[in-house]
């Protein structure tokens, strides 16, 4: 699994990218993380507001903190 964390390095992108790492530890999941902080490649996944996240290429989140339950949900399936 290939999950990307989208922004610019404020604090809520910095969070995202923490709570991704949990998760991923706590699934037990195989994955890799990688923070996207180029606003070109970040405005390529039509995301306009970050911090965001795309799985394996599909955006799921845009503009807000996920919850710990959401994100288990987007990496279980």
């Amino acid at each position: 699994m290939e999950i990307k964390v989208l922004g610019t390095g404020c604090a809520k992108c910095k969070k995202v990218e923490e709570i991704c790492k949990e998760v991923v530890a706590e699934l037990g999941v195989e994955a890799t993380i990688e923070k996207v902080e180029d606003i070109r490649a970040i405005m390529g996944y039509g995301v306009m507001r970050t911090p965001g996240i795309v799985v394996d290429g599909e955006v799921v989140l845009s503009g807000r903190l996920p919850k710990k339950e959401e994100l288990r949900t987007w990496l279980s399936k």
